[in-house]
This record gives C-alpha cells, sequence and structure tokens, in this order.
C-alpha cells in the first residue's frame, strides 16, 4: 500500500514536471525545445536565452510555489475548521489580504514595497477572525462558516473596488494582479516568496501529527493530550501566512485551495503527513496548468489571469462536492434564524408612513443637489411649468428618471433579498450570492464584447437572460430528489464564480477598458433615460405584488422542513416559485443598473430590524428601504467627487460595509 502511494505521488510529480515544461515553451518568442534547453543549462546571454531564464523561468516557478502554498493551506483550513468547503478563498482571505495590500499601496507605498506578505498576513488574519466571529455567533457548521466567507469577501472587494475607482492612477496595475496573474520581469517574487512558503511548509510538516488527532473529533483528540485551541490557532495561522505569501505574488487566487486538498484525500490519503506534501503538488499542478490554459486561450497577444481559469476549473468541481458532501443534504442544519423580535416602538401602519416619507426626502433631496443645485420654489416651478429651460432640462430629463430607475431598482433587489433569505433561511444569501448578480453581468458583458456595435437595449436584454440562465444552472445543479436551502446557496456560490471567471475571460480577451469594464460591473444609475423606467416597471409592477401574495409560505419555511409539510405546502413548489420571482425582481433591476451589491443583503436585515419576522410586513419596508438606498446613492454618487460621478455600486458598498460589520456586531452582542 505504501509503495502505491509512493507510485501516485511520483506521477503527480511528473506530471508537475510535464506541466512546467510545457509552461516555459509558451510566449510571445517562438522558441524551440534545443533554444530552451541551452537557455536553461548552458546559457549564452541571448536574448532568447535572457527570455527564458528572465521571464518564462520565474513565471512557472512562481507558480509552483504559490500553488504549493494554497495546496497546503487549504488543508490547514479544512482540517481547523473540519469543513470540505473551506479554503483561502472561501473564507475570506484572500478578498482581506488583497484589500490591505491595495489599501497599503495607496496610504503606505513603502511598508507595501518591503513588506507585503506582512500586510497581506494582517488582512487575511482579520477577515478570517471576522468570518469566524459571524459563523460562531451559533454554531458552527459548513454552510454557515462558507456564506459568511463569501458575505465577508463581497463587502472586502466592495470597498477594494471602492479604492480603485479612488485612486486609479495610484494602483493601476493592480487590477489585473487582482485577478491572480503569474506574470513575473525577474525572479525577485521567487527569491521574496520561495523561503517564506518553504519555512510554512516545515510548520505544517511539524503539525502533521497533531492535525491527524484533531480530525478524530475534539473528545477524542482531549483524552489523548491534545491541546486543541493550541494546535488550531498555530494551524490556522500557518495557512493565513501561506496564503498570504501566495497574494503578495500572484494575487488573489480562488479554488487551488479548495480543489488541491480534496484530490489528495480522493488518492487515498489521509494521514497528514502525506496528504500535505501531496496537496502541494497537486495545487502546483493546478496553478502552472491554469497559466498554461490561459496563455493558449488568449495567444501570444493578450493576457488572461491564470486566477480566471482557476475559477472556471474549481466552480465545477466545487459543485460536485457540493452534491456529494453531508453539508449540502437534506435535513442538514446548516441555516441561520431569519426570524425574531423586533426591536419597534411604533405601530406598523405609523412606521410605515415613516419610511414613506423618508423616501420621499431623499427623492426631493435627489432632485434639488448635484452640479447644478436647485432650491424649494425653483423646484416647485419647474413641476407647475413654470421654470426654466435649464431647470426643466435638469429635473425632467436628468434627474428625474434615473432617480425613478434607482428607486425602483433598488425595491426590486431588496425584495430579491428578501425571498432568497427566505428560502435558503440564511440572512446572508442574497442575488450577489446565489449567482443572480454575476449572471446578469456575465450577459451584458458578453454583449458588450462580441456585439460592441449593439444597440443599449441589447445589454439589458443579456443581463436579464443571463440571470434566468445562471439561476438555472444553480437550481439543476442543487437538485437531488428536491433542492435543500443550505444545497442552493452552496451551488450558487459556485455558480457566481464561474460567471465572474467569464467575464474576466471576455474582458481580457476584448481588452476593454478597466475603468469603463468596473463602473458596469459595481452597478450605476448614471444616464439612465425615461426609457429604461418604462422597462423596468411593468415587472416591477407584476412581480411586488405576486412576492406579497406568497410571502406567508416564506413563514412556513422559517419552520423547517417537516412542519410545511404537515400544514399541506409543497416545499419543493414554493421554493422554486419564490426563487423564480426573486430571480425575476433582481434580473430586472441588474439588467437597468448593473449589479449594484448590498441592497439585497442589507435592505432585508433593516427591516426585521423594525418589524419582525412576517413577511407581509416585511415586503413593504424591505422594498422602501431598498429604495431609500440606491437612492441616496445616487444622490451622493453625483454630490462626492463632482463634477466626477461615482458608480452607485460603489456608493450602495460604502454606505454597506459599515451597517454590515454594525449589524454584525449588533447581533454578537
Amino acid at each position: 500500500m505504501t509503495n502505491d502511494k509512493g507510485l501516485r505521488t511520483s506521477l503527480i510529480a511528473l506530471l508537475l514536471l510535464l506541466v512546467f515544461a510545457i509552461h516555459i515553451t509558451q510566449g510571445q518568442a517562438d522558441l524551440d525545445i534545443s533554444t530552451i534547453i541551452t537557455a536553461i543549462f548552458s546559457p549564452d546571454n541571448t536574448t532568447a536565452d535572457n527570455l527564458v531564464r528572465y521571464v518564462r523561468l520565474p513565471r512557472a516557478t512562481i507558480g509552483v510555489i504559490a500553488g504549493a502554498a494554497l495546496g497546503i493551506a487549504g488543508v490547514l483550513l479544512q482540517t481547523v475548521t473540519r469543513n470540505p468547503l473551506a479554503s483561502p478563498a472561501t473564507l475570506g482571505i484572500n478578498a482581506g489580504a488583497y484589500l490591505a495590500l491595495t489599501t497599503s499601496a495607496i496610504a503606505m507605498p513603502t511598508l507595501f514595497a518591503q513588506s507585503p506578505v506582512l500586510v497581506a498576513f494582517a488582512g487575511g488574519m482579520v477577515a478570517a477572525l471576522l468570518v469566524y466571529a459571524i459563523a460562531s455567533s451559533v454554531q458552527i457548521t459548513p454552510i454557515r462558516l462558507t456564506l459568511a466567507g463569501v458575505a465577508v469577501s463581497l463587502m472586502l472587494a466592495a470597498l477594494t473596488a471602492l479604492l480603485q475607482l479612488f485612486y486609479e492612477n495610484e494602483i493601476a496595475g493592480l487590477f489585473f494582479w487582482g485577478a491572480g496573474s503569474l506574470v513575473q520581469t525577474d525572479w525577485s517574487g521567487t527569491v521574496y516568496a520561495a523561503p517564506k512558503v518553504l519555512l510554512g511548509a516545515i510548520a505544517a510538516i511539524l503539525m502533521a501529527k497533531s492535525l491527524d488527532v484533531l480530525s478524530l473529533g475534539d473528545e477524542i483528540a482531549r483524552s489523548l493530550g491534545q491541546r486543541i485551541q493550541l494546535t488550531r490557532l498555530m494551524a490556522t495561522g500557518v495557512g493565513i501566512f501561506l496564503a498570504a505569501v501566495a497574494v503578495s505574488v500572484v494575487g488573489p487566487i480562488g479554488f487551488v485551495g479548495l480543489v488541491a486538498p480534496h484530490l489528495g484525500r480522493l488518492m487515498g490519503y489521509q494521514k497528514h503527513q502525506h496528504l500535505l506534501p501531496l496537496a502541494a503538488l497537486w495545487g502546483a499542478v493546478l496553478l502552472v496548468g491554469a497559466d498554461v490554459v490561459a496563455r493558449f486561450v488568449t495567444g501570444t497577444v493578450s493576457e488572461l489571469p491564470a486566477g480566471t481559469v482557476t475559477a472556471l476549473i474549481g466552480a465545477p468541481f466545487l459543485i460536485w462536492l457540493v452534491r456529494v458532501s453531508q453539508s449540502g443534504q437534506r435535513g442538514t442544519v446548516g441555516e441561520f434564524a431569519v426570524s425574531g423580535k423586533s426591536s419597534r416602538r411604533l405601530s406598523y401602519p405609523v412606521l410605515l408612513l415613516i419610511v414613506i416619507g423618508l423616501l420621499l426626502i431623499s427623492l426631493v433631496a435627489g432632485l434639488l443637489l448635484g452640479g447644478i443645485s436647485l432650491n424649494g420654489q425653483q423646484l416647485l416651478n419647474t413641476i407647475l411649468g413654470q421654470g426654466t429651460a435649464l431647470s426643466e432640462q435638469v429635473l425632467f430629463h436628468l434627474r428625474l428618471p434615473r432617480l425613478l430607475v434607482a428607486l425602483f431598482a433598488g425595491a426590486s433587489l431588496a425584495a430579491s433579498g428578501l425571498l432568497l433569505q427566505g428560502v435558503v433561511r440564511n440572512p446572508l444569501a442574497g442575488p450577489e450570492i446565489i449567482g443572480i448578480t454575476s449572471g446578469a453581468g456575465l450577459g451584458a458583458v458578453f454583449v458588450l464584447v462580441i456585439l460592441p456595435n449593439a444597440p443599449v437595449e441589447a445589454v439589458s436584454i443579456a443581463a436579464f437572460i443571463g440571470a434566468f440562465v445562471a439561476f438555472g444552472c444553480v437550481y439543476l445543479a442543487a437538485w437531488q430528489g428536491g433542492v435543500s436551502p443550505a444545497r442552493l446557496a452552496l451551488v450558487g456560490i459556485a455558480v457566481s464564480a464561474f460567471c465572474a471567471a467569464g467575464i474576466n475571460l471576455l474582458v481580457a480577451i476584448a481588452k476593454l477598458r478597466v475603468a469603463q469594464a468596473l463602473v458596469w460591473l459595481v452597478g450605476s444609475t448614471y444616464a439612465r433615460t425615461w426609457d429604461q423606467l418604462w422597462r423596468l416597471l411593468p415587472w416591477f409592477l407584476i412581480l411586488l405584488p405576486l412576492a406579497w401574495l406568497i410571502s406567508r409560505w416564506l413563514d412556513l419555511m422559517a419552520l423547517g422542513e417537516d412542519l410545511p409539510r404537515t400544514l399541506g405546502l409543497s416545499l419543493e413548489k414554493a421554493r422554486l416559485m419564490s426563487v423564480a420571482i426573486a430571480v425575476g425582481l433582481a434580473a430586472t433591476a441588474v439588467s437597468t443598473v448593473g449589479t449594484i451589491s448590498f441592497v439585497g443583503l442589507l435592505a432585508p436585515h433593516a427591516a426585521r430590524l423594525l418589524v419582525g419576522s412576517r413577511h407581509r410586513q416585511l415586503l413593504p419596508i424591505a422594498a422602501i428601504l431598498g429604495a431609500i438606498l440606491v437612492t441616496l446613492a445616487d444622490s451622493l454618487g453625483r454630490i462626492i467627487l463632482a463634477p466626477r460621478e461615482m458608480p452607485s455600486g460603489l456608493v450602495t458598498a460604502l454606505i454597506g460595509a459599515p451597517y454590515f460589520l454594525w449589524l454584525l456586531y449588533r447581533n454578537q452582542k
């Protein structure tokens, strides 16, 4: 048996050598094998020799180092959390490290240049602690930990995008790197990362026996004298350190840390003494192989980040893993409670009138404020038809249509988020996590790339279709004699990652300007017209009343799996109809204003704080709060950087991230 395992390990090592050899043959210069061999073993300082030795070899080598680091980090994190879905990406570590590096590049460029690993480690550690704090508010389960990680990653990614827009010139090179790129121009990255990864790998190997004992369960580990908390703390620290090293040299690459450990286990390796080296080999194979595929797809003219390919490969693997894992099975208690008592002191009608009044105030403020400010008298005169030509142009052609689009889009996203949270029974669910917004974004970018001269309406239609196709994929992949809430959410995460990778692929192939692509993908109400409002309004007027009519089903779904069935509710049909309405609302909004995040996540939370858990009362309040949030985002986006405009999606992120953290603190308290 030992000989068989040694043979398998040798085969994976040979596979790595083969992939490495293929990698160094790729590039803009067409070099034959003999030239490459000569450049490696007996260089004579020619251009070809320098190209191989200082561009191709460093690139392939950094792929091996980073892939090995991510593979080992994945093993450590999966063992410590006992979560087969754990990895540096799914636990928010990559996103935290990337945000820290971006912030450091802006505020402390010297520290960024001298100690990127230290910066990335600090960011990754903070993100991991935040994820753990969220998931540990109740008993930790794989679904809780994974959804908490994705929600935190979403928040941190939004903050990173905000910094990228504000400081586009200072961090111009970080956008491509942020998708995960192995591009190297010398050996400095390898020299910097190699000893640190080696140190982390040695530390992991030294903990192998302790990790084996930890895998047996807490009670057995304690009976054998294991210091559980110390082992977990050390293993987590080493895992985050290795992930931080990888992020600091190649960017936040996802799925390698998820897939590599499972490939090792599928080969029969369970003992960490053997699993850790094998995961390192598989991680190197995956990352270098992904870069080979990326360069083959895009040819010699453009670059495709290797992280895009790892997502395209890893997302289907995650779907398969969810389908075979106990974390996605029916009946698994893997959800947070989304019900609870409100803290309101006012009656519901009074509260409803108050939030409507706040919405009207936000609309009036949006009409008055901007590059050209209007006072109350000018607004009233213009509405009555007694204004100037300029005030009529500003009010009726520039501000009012976009504010109304923001209103109905925000209400649609909030209602969609409420429905999805009710179906998944998790307050961290939303259009962003279930795959809807990413599918819509992929559809829209597809039209922008393939049909650049298509009318504006084609982008909206493609986004709408993309959202429904993504939802169809999620639902079909999650179906196993029924659809459990946990499995639906986890498959949605995988489909979201796949669509995001597709967007990166299209952007790389078409060479779209980074700023232009970023503005659409984060969501914007800029230059929205009456035509777009008329396309959005009918869907809203049809789907929102339907959502209200079926909202009582969500109250029953909150009771679990068995009780609703005894009361005569067909759970599968109810879930399908609820999610279909949620997808319709989100798809309509996203096709009009882009992929605005946080609205579908935060507005339902705020509504529950005000009115409790009854969904027929929740839905109107959540919709109005979503409308207020996007309306305010539109107005602030026009004012903060005037005359330059900030996309509404980044403003919602700026508002939503602190609120999200406060909400988590409140729930913990």
